[in-house]
């Protein structure tokens, strides 16, 4: 299971290379709420998502050999753009697997990164199996988005900065996908405030990890059909969901037409 020290360490790593993202507040959502809401704004992260955090400490923890070898990722946009600019920083090839239907500014900037795309069918053809072909091919180090403990000490390392800017905080809403980014948030926020309660928050078209929570076991799920782009992800990844079923409270749904308000409020407010 992810310790702390490992986020601890990623976040030495991503010292001076990986920026600080501000927290900020809305009164209007505070007043909406009847809380007061800190948001920490990996949206103004270098690629544009805590994906870098992660995508960055991965090819960091690699020896030079390893890294000459290449690395290969699979992501429908935010891991592939990561995992391509840390290896421009690093100097090292990448070769990212991709879906054929993902935003086209996620492919033009994966690809402008300087990395290798190539595109598959999400509803018909396996991510994984053809990245570990190439990986087997060129034998170059495979870097999962989530179910990766260097990608989820990585992730941590967003929650660790949120509590040393923010302060003690009663309860953390961490969007769910694979798992990479909740469980790395839930170790370092329930390592500095033992009593915090962790929730996960996913698309109610695709709720494997509601579902695989209720049942103590990982349930997988058909592609799911969402607005959410970036979190269409069939099943919990085994690493993740082990932090998971044993220190998050639970996992919120959202509908997609609720999704759209938000981004209306975000937008407009």
């Amino acid at each position: 299971m992810l310790q702390f020290a490992e986020i601890a360490a990623a976040a030495r790593r991503l010292k001076g290379v990986a920026h600080r993202t501000p927290v900020v507040t809305s009164r209007t959502l505070d007043a909406l709420l009847g809380a007061r809401v800190l948001m920490k704004a990996e949206n103004l992260q270098r690629m544009g998502a805590f994906k870098f955090r992660g995508g960055y400490n991965s090819v960091n923890v690699l020896s030079a050999a390893e890294r000459a070898r290449g690395v290969v990722a699979f992501s429908s946009g935010n891991h592939a753009q990561a995992v391509a600019l840390a290896a421009q920083l690093h100097g090292c090839r990448a070769t990212i697997v991709m879906p054929q239907d993902a935003p086209a500014l996620k492919l033009a900037a994966t690809r402008g990164y300087g990395a290798e795309v190539i595109v598959y069918d999400r509803y018909k053809e396996d991510r994984a199996a053809i990245a570990q072909r190439l990986t087997e091919e060129r034998g170059a180090a495979l870097i999962p988005p989530y179910d990766h403990l260097p990608v989820m000490a990585g992730a941590g390392t967003a929650a660790l900065e949120l509590i040393e800017d923010a302060g003690p905080l009663d309860a953390l809403i961490v969007c769910a996908g694979g798992g990479g980014f909740l469980s790395g948030c839930t170790v370092a926020a329930r390592h500095l405030l033992p009593d915090i309660e962790v929730f996960g928050a996913e698309p109610e078209r695709g709720n494997d990890m509601q579902l695989s929570l209720a049942r103590g076991e990982i349930v997988s799920i058909d592609v799911p059909r969402t607005i959410c782009d970036g979190q269409q992800t069939q099943a919990v990844g085994k690493h993740p969901f082990e932090v998971i079923k044993a220190h998050v409270k639970d996992v919120l749904t959202v509908p997609d037409p609720v999704v759209v308000e938000a981004m209306r409020f975000a937008f407009e407010r």
